[in-house]
């Protein structure tokens, strides 16, 4: 099935050349469906790019899936048109009403800031909390996953002594749980990021499981409360050439960047990358929707609690 996307989102015609197929809302209110409804709430500042990338995995399966974007009302986005989140965003102040069958929070160019330091902390964490009673299943990724686990559990970051920047291998801890269904032993991730978890603090915690790690990025994927909450650390989502795009910006600005691990081909930045975590992102968001959205979500989409 296809997904029903805002009318002129630009992610459709960039997809379209991919040959994904997706619809707009004017044609799929034609199909007597009960699509599954996703909220992202994106804070990412290249807002349109992380769209895509999203957009891109949730197309790989059969469920129709009618995805909406949230905004916080609390921050402004310098790098997106205001045309853009006119169009397609809406304030949480606007959704806390809706119920949703999945949501996804992305990362934020915030993690070297103490939490509440941020200044859309409160509404930001106000917004977890209302995820537990209004979303069936919520992905948090990167930033959003160390936040949500301080918030709703405690757990600290920690400075890194230099970015963690590359793919890593990763493995599984409980292989059965149907979030790695088809994965292989081992598995690729782009990381981006300054800071980290502890694999102590989350072994602290009873009511966290930490189901996936890299001997050399460290904690992967925690999830809790049966996985209506998987708290992600990577950016499985990354197309291709984000991280070369990422080092080569911060090149030109002068700062300190190592080139990113594993990346280039030869470890020459004047090759292409070496893509090998594609696979695994697709299985991921599908099996994500599939044994933690769609068989655990009810019909009656008022009736999550």
């Amino acid at each position: 099935m296809p997904l029903n996307l805002p009318d002129k989102l630009p992610a459709i015609e960039l997809l379209k050349h991919e040959n994904i197929f997706v619809i707009d809302h004017s044609r799929a209110t034609q199909q007597d469906i009960r699509p599954l409804r996703i909220v992202i709430l994106n804070l990412m500042p290249l807002k349109i790019t992380t769209e895509t990338d999203l957009i891109r995995l949730l197309s790989n399966t059969p469920l129709q899936l009618e995805i909406s974007f949230m905004k916080l009302k609390s921050h402004t986005s310098k790098n997106t048109p205001v045309e853009h989140m006119k169009a397609f965003y809406k304030d949480f102040d606007y959704m806390r009403d809706e119920r949703f069958d999945g949501m996804i929070i992305t990362g934020a160019p915030v993690e070297q800031m103490d939490f509440e330091e941020v200044s859309y902390w409160d509404e930001v964490s106000g917004i977890f909390d209302w995820a537990r009673t209004h979303v069936t299943s919520t992905l948090y990724i990167c930033w959003a996953a160390q936040a949500g686990l301080y918030h709703h559990y405690g757990i600290p970051k920690y400075p890194l002594e230099k970015k963690m920047f590359g793919i890593f291998e990763h493995y599984l801890n409980n292989p059965l749980l149907p979030i790695f269904r088809g994965f292989d032993d081992v598995f690729y991730v782009p990381h981006s990021r300054h800071t980290e978890l502890h694999k102590e603090d989350i072994l602290k915690v009873k009511e966290l499981d930490l189901v996936a790690e890299s001997d050399e990025a460290g904690v992967y994927m925690v999830m809790a409360r049966g996985g209506r909450e998987i708290f992600v650390t990577g950016h499985s989502e990354y197309s291709p050439n984000t991280l070369d795009v990422e080092y080569k910006r911060d090149l030109s600005k002068g700062l300190s960047i190592e080139m990113p691990t594993n990346y280039y081909r030869e470890n020459n930045p004047e090759n292409a990358p070496l893509v090998r975590w594609r696979g695994h992102a697709n299985l991921m968001f599908s099996n994500w929707l599939n044994y933690y959205v769609y068989q655990e979500t009810p019909y009656d989409i008022t009736q999550i609690r």
